[in-house]
């Protein structure tokens, strides 16, 4: 079917095989990634606190979510207010509310109820943080031995960090106390995006099944001799960068990551 979206996808690889650890994380980091439409009980009216339509299912809550605006319409069959949100906002805003979620209900094949156990769980795996580099480094090697599911993961990610950083080098390392890892070196990051690159990082680390603390994370200006040593032996990701850069307001609830909503 042409209509299907990328969750329909992550969803019918999950079902289609139910003990792969692997896919079922993979439909919880597109979960993570995409844009929600949550339905709501009354129109926000551009204020930072909304209120979800919440619906009782055998004794739990849960909320609706939609990946596409006309599911949302038409599993309601009429108008509903709703907010934009992405997943991993939506998981943090419903962290500790003991509230799941039914995503695309009735509307496609992707439908299914997550409890909220599911739910805490997104938002705790989406807090893991990789180590950022503090020892100093000996040495530095081409990376040998990853999965190609930890390549393409970190590839998608920040294919969608637009303009935080010039590139990334994957590299295998040796520090000066002689232990061996991984880092992905991000070289001219925009400061204040670091945080956001490590998030992302750990996002691919954890959804592509590769142990926690595999993998540190660094900075480097494109001036520093590690980031000449990395040119030579790592794996290089290239981000995309902005064309042109205009200032855009916040307006509505859920579009500052760094301000979600509340729920009211």
């Amino acid at each position: 079917m042409s209509d299907l979206t990328p969750l329909d996808h992550a969803h019918a690889a999950m079902q289609a095989a139910p003990t792969d650890d692997a896919a079922r994380l993979r439909f919880y980091e597109r979960l993570a990634a995409s844009e929600l439409f949550l339905m709501l009980a009354e129109d926000a009216g551009g204020g930072d606190q909304i209120s979800p339509e919440i619906f009782e299912v055998a004794e739990a809550r849960y909320v609706l979510v939609f990946d596409r605006e006309e599911r949302l319409a038409g599993f309601a069959g009429q108008t509903m207010p709703y907010v934009a949100l992405s997943g991993r906002v939506l998981s943090g805003m419903l962290a500790g509310q003991r509230i799941g979620l039914g995503v695309n209900l009735d509307v496609a094949p992707s439908a299914i109820l997550l409890p909220d156990s599911a739910v805490e769980w997104l938002h705790r795996t989406l807090g893991n943080q990789p180590d950022e580099v503090e020892a100093r480094i000996a040495q530095v090697h081409a990376p040998k031995g990853l999965p190609e599911e930890l390549i393409t993961a970190i590839d998608s990610k920040l294919a969608t960090a637009m303009g935080l950083a010039k590139c990334a080098y994957l590299v295998a390392t040796t520090q000066e106390t002689g232990a061996q890892g991984h880092m992905l070196g991000f070289v001219g990051a925009v400061p204040e995006a670091e945080a956001a690159l490590a998030r992302a990082a750990a996002e691919a680390l954890t959804f592509s099944t590769v142990e926690a603390g595999a993998m540190d994370v660094g900075f480097f200006r494109a001036s520093d001799p590690m980031t000449a040593r990395m040119e030579r032996v790592g794996l290089r990701f290239d981000l995309p960068q902005v064309q042109e850069a205009a200032p855009v307001a916040v307006t509505a609830p859920g579009l500052d990551p760094d301000k979600p909503p509340r729920l009211r």
